[in-house]
């Protein structure tokens, strides 16, 4: 075949292939042509121009889910939602969107809040930061607690219409399925689901898993008398009234008595939590005015006594946050936590973390280990034993760096306040800008001779002495000024080096208590001469 040929070949295939493909897209576009158009009258008659926050909470769902911090927060608040909205993903995802924007938007400002007064504190900066960790929880918890009160409220008013529907159909079945298809409130899908549940083929397992993820206990028992009325019928009261429908209303009173309790804690605690955190924002700034008006407080504020202060401030207000929201915490489902594979598991499956965890746990047979097991049985958790010690490890670790951290960081404060802090008995109201210059010249001297013999605890004055008398520092100095400036490099050097053994007591303490946590657990790795009793 020549080449000619085989280019004519080529080239008509080519001509072929386009030709299909145009004919493809003509084809297509003449099929589709009616079913846009009808797609586009849809749209035109559903599309709206309008802002729709029920799309913005869709989207910005897809947004958090892809925050690796935010995911977090979003995984523990669906898992609550989902009890109260049963299979409505839309629902769930839109509370739960909404729900987590709100909080951004207290959190957001609340940050950067903190960030400017206590930008100069950094230990404080961090703590504020922890601080406001656990009111995200508490906002969340708050917010999902105003949708578990809005069903209970609902409850009233759907077991009013149930009592109507009863009478007219005399089948539980029949006017719980009529009730819950009147409107779309979320506790018609509760009402949705124990229909199911009673015209079910099992229905007492069936409603043993609803009782596992029912929002509150008065839906259980309506769940309850609704599947033994269904089964075993109704009975009449001595006075002859249904005992179906009393049971009903005494449901009815509970739930009534609850929303009356919810309201009278809501209005006492309104605002208590905010106020009892309020006190944390203003030290920084509390602090600032302080020393600019009264320059003495700068060497309580700036020393370890300070610091110390500060600290217990944010604890004691923090212990103050956390029993308000005890205290005011009416929700059921507050502590609801994944119990298939937490993040206890999942570190107990790495092969290193479970040789280590498994050294704490008491052997099987053992009395330790019968009495843990009966706890756990006793108090219906779900939770296993090697979760327990996985947490408990967990929690010695993370307060022995916290400790430690924290007494590294006072014994740094003390140190850098000798070495900071003017040097010299000014006005206790005020000090002018000479005497300070002149304060500080005294300071960076001394300095020089902490640097000097810092570390050394067997030095004395008479070395110190020797120091000062042929530093050029004081060649014109008198006896009585080179008696003040050892007297004073003497104190301070003292207490340097007490703070350096200082902090090796307090890590040496800290160890042996994280030690003693588990005591003669530890038998089998500890040498006998550092056993605990």
């Amino acid at each position: 075949m020549s080449n000619q040929v085989l280019m004519y070949i080529i080239g008509g295939t080519i001509f072929a292939l386009f030709g299909i493909i145009i004919a493809y897209v003509l084809i297509n576009r003449a099929l589709n042509k009616g079913d846009r158009k009808y797609v586009r009258e849809l749209r035109q008659g559903t599309k709206s121009n309008k802002f729709s926050s029920e799309i913005l909470y869709q989207k910005l769902y897809v947004i958090y889910v892809k925050i690796p911090g935010i995911k977090r927060y979003l995984a523990k608040l669906r898992r609550r939602l989902e009890i109260i909205n049963i299979e409505d993903e839309y629902q769930t995802r839109r509370q739960a969107s909404s729900i987590i924007t709100k909080a951004l938007l207290i959190i957001v400002p609340l940050t950067i809040l903190i960030i400017v007064l206590a930008k100069s504190n950094l230990l404080l900066l961090s703590i504020l930061i922890v601080l406001e960790v656990f009111m995200i929880d508490t906002v969340i918890d708050g917010m999902v607690g105003k949708l578990d009160t809005k069903l209970l409220k609902q409850q009233v008013e759907f077991f009013s219409e149930i009592r109507h529907a009863y009478h007219e159909y005399n089948m539980v079945e029949e006017a719980i399925y009529e009730v819950s298809q009147n409107d779309e409130l979320e506790v018609s899908r509760q009402g949705e689901k124990i229909y199911e549940i009673l015209i079910s083929d099992n229905p007492e397992e069936e409603l043993e898993k609803y009782y596992d993820i029912a929002p509150n206990s008065y839906l259980k028992e309506f769940a309850g008398i609704s599947y033994l009325t269904r089964e075993f019928g109704d009975r009449k009261t001595s006075d002859g009234a249904s005992l179906y429908l009393k049971n009903l209303n005494n449901i009815t009173q509970e739930m009534q008595i609850e929303i009356l309790k919810r309201d009278k804690l809501d209005y006492v605690f309104q605002s208590l939590s905010v106020i009892a955190v309020l006190p944390i924002l203003f030290i920084e700034a509390l602090k600032s005015w302080a020393i600019s008006n009264f320059s003495f407080t700068s060497s309580f504020y700036n020393g370890k006594l300070g610091l110390i202060m500060q600290v217990a401030i944010v604890v004691i207000t923090f212990v103050c946050y956390l029993l308000v929201r005890k205290v005011k915490d009416t929700n059921n489902n507050s502590n609801i936590k994944n119990t298939q594979n937490p993040w206890q598991e999942k570190l107990y499956k790495k092969r290193i973390i479970k040789k280590i965890v498994d050294l704490f746990i008491p052997k099987k047979g053992t009395k330790q280990y019968k009495s843990l097991t009966k706890l756990l049985k006793d108090s219906a958790s779900k939770d296993k034993i090697e979760w327990i010690y996985v947490t408990k490890l967990t929690l010695v670790i993370v307060v022995f760096t916290i400790s430690l951290f924290f007494m590294g960081q006072i014994h740094k404060v003390a140190i850098n306040y000798i070495y900071t802090e003017p040097t010299n008995d000014y006005d206790l109201i005020s000090m002018s800008e000479k005497q300070e210059t002149e304060a500080m010249k005294k300071t960076r001297i001394d300095n020089e001779f902490l640097d000097m013999f810092k570390g050394n605890t067997t030095v004395t004055e008479q070395e110190i002495r020797t120091a000062v008398k042929f530093s050029e520092h004081f060649e014109d100095a008198t006896v009585e000024e080179i008696n003040q400036a050892v007297s004073r490099i003497y104190t301070k050097l003292q207490t340097i080096n007490s703070e350096y053994i200082k902090w090796f007591e307090v890590l040496i303490a800290l160890i042996f208590a994280a030690v003693r946590i588990y005591g003669t657990n530890l038998d089998i790795i500890l040498p006998k001469n550092l056993k605990t009793t």
